[in-house]
């Protein structure tokens, strides 16, 4: 068995220490399972939250409560409300996150998300 292999596990959210990020304004609370090239999260971001960076890393995210809108530099922004998602590989978009009401979503990144040539 590899090291990147992860055994079945379920997950209790309520035991996964929460970890404090200030945005420009706001906060977000991050609860993080680190696996070998996987990172699965739980962040919520606080009323008035705006990102403090634009980010250019691969995601997948799912709107599990509220709504968020993801500025994008050069294109459109996007809302998502729960049960929405969005995929973006590595270094395809620069973007960061805005909600005035706050949000909860389930966030999974990692290496299968590198940009490929």
């Amino acid at each position: 068995m590899s090291d990147k292999n992860i055994p079945f596990q379920s997950i209790d959210w309520s035991t996964v220490p929460r970890t404090e990020h200030k945005g420009e304004t706001g906060v977000a609370y991050w609860q993080t399972l680190q696996f070998d090239g996987l990172r699965v999260r739980i962040v919520e971001y606080s009323k008035g939250y705006k990102a403090d960076h634009w980010c250019e890393k691969g995601h997948i995210v799912h709107c599990l409560e509220g709504e968020v809108v993801n500025e994008r530099q050069g294109a459109p922004s996007s809302t998502l409300k729960p049960g929405m998602s969005y995929i973006v590989s590595d270094e395809l978009s620069s973007h960061r996150s805005v909600t005035e009401t706050g949000v909860k979503l389930l966030i999974i990144d990692g290496d299968f998300l590198r940009l490929k040539s």
